[in-house]
């Protein structure tokens, strides 16, 4: 069963400088200089608690190959995100095309930061700002988040940013073997729900 209901088709970004910037942080392109702490995240268990096997270094590089491939096709993807105040790389937050093998497609959110950046409101403030960038230069009609069943902290993000879960379309991830990753829920934001925000203000959890 397809869960979501399409009705939209989306127009690739054709302008690329997609720099965004909030008042703490600054989501723009992949450098160099973020590889390294980039790859530490992906070996911090902490970090990939709900993601899985831990990346080597090879495999971090590779990620960052591709989310460069895809936003210079799409103009859009996963973003790099700096705090400005000491230009300190924190992790990503963007927006990608459902997986394939998923039993439902549409667009999601997603964002993952390193452990020292938890506790800041920084998840929400970089989501407030990629939900703006979907809805308004995308005009997109929907976006989806998507994490697993126990990973009760992106879920407080994704309540915070104004998304509603129906747990009648929580599913089991079909990449996944049995397990505490299989089980995964769903949340959902339409474009007219939406509600700018994304200060510091917002929380100091996610």
């Amino acid at each position: 069963m397809r869960l979501y209901r399409p009705g939209h088709t989306l127009v690739p970004v054709t302008d690329t400088r997609t720099d965004i910037r909030t008042d703490r942080l600054l989501l723009r392109r992949w450098r160099e200089a973020d590889l390294a702490p980039w790859a530490a995240m992906n070996a911090d268990p902490a970090v990939r608690e709900h993601l899985g096997d831990l990346l080597t270094p090879e495999q971090s590089a590779a990620s960052v190959e591709n989310f460069r491939a895809e936003f210079d096709e799409r103009g859009y993807g996963w973003w790099a995100v700096e705090v400005v105040a000491t230009g300190t790389f924190i992790g990503f937050a963007g927006l990608d095309l459902v997986d394939d093998y998923m039993p439902f497609d549409g667009i999601e959110i997603g964002w993952r930061l390193a452990r020292s950046a938890w506790g800041h409101g920084y998840a929400t403030e970089a989501a407030f700002a990629t939900l703006a960038f979907g809805f308004r230069t995308l005009g997109l009609p929907e976006i989806l988040a998507v994490t697993t069943a126990g990973n009760h902290r992106s879920q407080a993000v994704m309540r915070r940013i104004g998304m509603t879960r129906d747990p009648a379309e929580d599913f089991d991830d079909p990449s996944e073997p049995e397990g505490p990753l299989r089980r995964c829920v769903l949340y959902r934001l339409r474009a007219a729900d939406f509600r700018p925000a994304g200060t510091a203000a917002d929380s100091q959890a996610g």
